[in-house]
Order: structure tokens, then C-alpha cells, then sequence
């Protein structure tokens, strides 16, 4: 069985919002045509249809496509009335089934759709669980609004399968009953500190200024890269009874992490920028590994969120009536995942072009 025909079998169970009697192009037909239009390089429904029209006999080597290709409104109609939460459950089961079990690092983090919002109606906010190693969208979930991520992840989490993976979520993220709920899924957590926990930040703050915080052995480590000079110290403590007492609630906790930034420009023309972050971590302390992780975390920026921007040109996208937005916004990461699975050395734009133009590329990426 190809990935093609897993994907469309985890997405079966959907329930078709049309009228049955009124069904020219069914739906199996219309999701494998965005899925290989999407991952050829078309961003829009009217690039899927032009993709389409220019590759129907190949479609027809995988499914009848009786009529043909449907018009782009065709689509948007559908995408508008399919339910969103059924189709997030069918993507989180289907890459269970194409992944299997992932460990490693689970970096959460919140994506605003900027091209989504339309008039009153808010731009679609998507919290995304990214496997940092594999590449690989685990779930996501819908909110309205940045805020609302702390009512999400919880969902998001609930709907993941993350025994022995290291979740790593910023501080937004940072809630008692989001450690627990990690702890709970037999993982473990990495989780930043900011203001939004102000005792719990001051008591860590506070204890890594003082004489056996500054103490303590530090890691340094320094990169350079786009004309920048980045250094980074990190401090691990593992002496946590004292702030467990103090909070007792944030379940599993075992070790608190400072990390130092100073970024600074190759040509020495601007001042450094420096930044001192925070975090909190069920982990015994693990300096080499938890700086490890505190780095990974940002993967999710740079190998989803800004290829998704970038690349799928997500935040221009004009699709936005009512749940379009959103069905799209997971064909998109159901496409990246499947390029994932065969980019080797290429780039995602090098594969998308390749996919369009040659068949035999598109079926390697959804027969993988």
C-alpha cells in the first residue's frame, strides 16, 4: 500500500458535508489533489486546479477522476464545510502511522496564518507539535487568538503519544498543568520562565545571581553564521528542593537552567544584544543534554514555521472563509511531512519544483 492510499484511508472516516445526490467529484479524489498540488508547489486552490488539469492522467493512475478536476470554488466550498477537529484527528493518527513512536525532542510552539484573518474575523492561530529530529508535524491544534495557546496545548498534548520524548515549550507554555500533563504522558518537560510565573521567575532568577549560582560550571558554546557572532553560556542546578518547596504544584520538577545569549555583529558596526533566559525541567541535571534541548526548541522556528512562511508562502495565503483556513493550513503540513520523508540534501523548494514538473518525483514523495 503506498503512503497515498494510507494517507487517504486515515482520512476515510471523514463525514462529506455535501449532499450526496449532488456529488460529482468525491473526496478521496479532491484531498489527494491537494495533497500532490500542494506538495508540487501550488499555495492556492486555483494553483491546485491548474496543477491538476495539467496532471489528470497521472491522477488517474491513482484514482478514477471520472470528471475530471473540480473548479477551485469547488474546493473552497468544501474546505469551508469539512469539520477541522475530524480532520486534525485523522493527520495526528495518520502520522502515527507514518512515523511510528517518535522520540527525541517535541518542540510546541504557537504560528499566526496572517493572511487568514478576514475583516472581524481573527487570523488563524495554529499551536504545532514539531518532532525536532525527524522533521515531522506531529498534531496541531486551532486557537483564535496567541493567548489561548495555554487551552490548546493541553488539547494538543491529550491528542500526542510522547513516551520518552522531551517536550520543549516557551513560556507561554509554562503552567502547572501543562508540566503535569507532560509528566503524565510518561515524557518529560523543558520548560522557558518569563513573567507570566513571576515568584517562580524571581526564585530562579535570584538564585543563579547569588554567590552558588555564579558558581556553579557552565557550558559556553559559540556559532557564527549571516555575518553574526552568537555566544551562549548555559548553568544547570539540580539542588531544586527548596523551590519545590516553595512551589510545590509543578509536578516532576528536578533541575532549574540558565541560559546566556550574546549576540554580536561580524563587523563589530552595531552593539551586542544579550538576553538571559530561564527555564525549569523534570530532567536530572544534564548540562550538555538540556543545552542541547534548549537550542533544539528553536527548530520549530526555523524548519516549520519559517518554511512554511517562506516556502508554502503560508502567511500570503487568501484562503479564508470559515474553516477553509484551517483544513488548508493541515494539507500543507501533511505535504511538508511527506517531503520531509524524502528530502535527503535538496531543498523543500528544489523538491516541490521537481514534484511539479516530473511524476516520477511526486510518486516517490507520497509512495515513500
Amino acid at each position: 500500500m503506498t503512503t497515498a492510499h494510507i494517507f487517504l484511508n486515515h482520512f476515510s472516516g471523514l463525514t462529506d458535508p455535501r449532499q450526496s445526490t449532488k456529488i460529482l467529484y468525491p473526496l478521496n479524489e479532491m484531498l489527494l489533489l491537494c495533497l500532490c498540488g500542494v506538495i508540487a508547489g501550488a499555495d492556492s486552490f486555483s494553483g491546485i486546479v491548474d496543477y491538476g488539469e495539467e496532471k489528470l492522467d497521472f491522477l488517474r493512475t491513482l484514482l478514477p477522476y471520472k470528471q475530471g478536476i473540480p473548479a477551485h470554488d469547488t474546493l473552497n466550498d468544501l474546505f469551508r464545510a469539512l469539520d477541522p477537529k475530524a480532520f486534525e484527528d485523522c493527520f495526528t493518527a495518520w502520522v502515527r502511522d507514518l512515523s511510528g513512536t517518535i522520540p527525541g525532542l517535541v518542540a510546541i510552539d504557537g504560528k499566526t496564518l496572517r493572511g487568514s484573518r478576514d475583516g472581524p474575523q481573527q487570523a488563524l492561530h495554529m499551536v504545532s507539535a514539531w518532532a525536532v529530529a525527524q522533521h515531522v508535524v506531529m498534531g496541531q491544534v486551532r486557537t483564535a487568538h496567541k493567548s489561548n495557546e495555554i487551552t490548546a496545548i493541553p488539547q494538543l498534548l491529550e491528542m500526542l503519544v510522547l513516551k520518552g520524548a522531551i517536550v520543549t515549550i516557551d513560556a507561554m507554555g509554562c503552567q502547572k498543568a501543562i508540566a503535569a500533563a507532560i509528566v503524565n504522558k510518561d515524557a518529560d518537560y523543558v520548560l522557558a520562565l518569563k513573567g507570566n510565573q513571576k515568584d517562580l521567575y524571581d526564585d530562579v532568577r535570584t538564585f543563579f545571581e547569588s554567590e552558588e549560582g555564579r558558581a556553579l560550571p557552565s557550558l559556553e558554546t559559540t556559532d557564527a553564521d549571516h555575518g553574526r557572532i552568537e555566544s551562549r553560556v548555559y548553568k544547570i542546578s539540580g539542588d531544586v528542593q527548596w523551590l519545590r518547596e516553595r512551589h510545590p504544584d509543578w509536578k516532576g520538577l528536578q533541575s532549574i537552567v540558565m541560559a546566556g545569549n550574546r549576540t554580536t555583529s561580524a563587523s563589530g558596526d552595531a552593539p551586542p544584544e544579550c538576553q538571559t533566559r530561564f527555564y525549569i525541567s523534570s530532567l536530572e541535571p544534564d548540562l550538555d543534554r538540556i543545552a542541547n534541548y534548549v537550542r533544539g526548541h528553536w527548530g520549530i522556528e526555523n524548519s516549520l514555521h519559517w518554511v512554511l512562511d517562506v516556502t508554502f508562502d503560508e502567511d500570503r495565503c487568501r484562503v479564508r472563509k470559515d474553516n477553509a483556513p484551517h483544513i488548508f493550513a493541515i494539507v500543507k503540513r501533511c505535504a511538508l511531512n511527506l517531503i520531509n520523508q524524502n528530502k535527503g540534501k535538496s531543498s523543500i523548494a528544489s523538491i516541490r519544483r521537481r514534484a511539479g514538473w516530473n511524476n516520477l518525483a511526486m510518486l516517490r514523495i507520497i509512495s515513500s
